[in-house]
């Protein structure tokens, strides 16, 4: 642990902490996209490398070292998140009703399951475009990219959520709200 470190090596990881500390929440910052997580990736990435400081200290790319704990703090961190989520479903699941008559909230929870699923980016394209009724420009604004990306983006996640939705969705189509918008 932290208390197992000689001054000398205490002050080596302190020196490289001060000095890599921004360029290693930079990094987290463009793996999740929130400012956030990324000081908590951060800091359980420096908090890592504080407790193997002994053997990282003497690799030959402690940058890479870094970078590779960072990563694995990300894929963890990810993982435990989709579990969660996993667990929260599979609890909405067992505890929705089994009315055949409350048909809607089955409907819902497949249709927010099958969201789930998609890529964080393209499911906020999904959810503004389709659940907010925004224009392409409007959901482009909203996410800082171009109308171009919003239109692709759409495009895959819809196709993602056909095909995870199976055939028994057939109606949802994505052309009547195009046209809606003009777009």
């Amino acid at each position: 642990m932290i208390s197992r470190l000689s001054p000398e090596e205490l002050a080596d990881f302190t020196e490289f902490a001060q000095v890599r500390q921004r360029h290693l929440m930079r990094t987290a910052y463009l793996l999740c996209g929130e400012k956030q997580t990324a000081q908590d990736l951060t800091q359980t990435a420096l908090l890592n490398l504080c407790r193997a400081w002994h053997r990282v200290r003497r690799a030959d790319e402690v940058d890479s070292y870094a970078h590779r704990v960072l990563i694995n703090a990300f894929l963890s961190a990810q993982r435990k998140a989709d579990r969660e989520r996993k667990a929260l479903w599979d609890k909405a699941w067992d505890t929705a009703p089994a009315r055949a008559a409350d048909h809607t909230t089955e409907l819902r929870l497949t249709l927010l399951a099958a969201l789930d699923r998609l890529p964080p980016k393209a499911r906020a394209v999904v959810v503004l475009r389709y659940w907010e009724d925004l224009s392409v420009e409007a959901t482009a604004a909203a996410l800082g990219c171009s109308t171009g990306n919003v239109k692709s983006q759409s495009s895959r996640a819809l196709a993602k959520l056909r095909e995870l939705l199976g055939d028994g969705f057939d109606t949802i189509e994505s052309e009547p709200m195009e046209n809606k918008h003009g777009n």
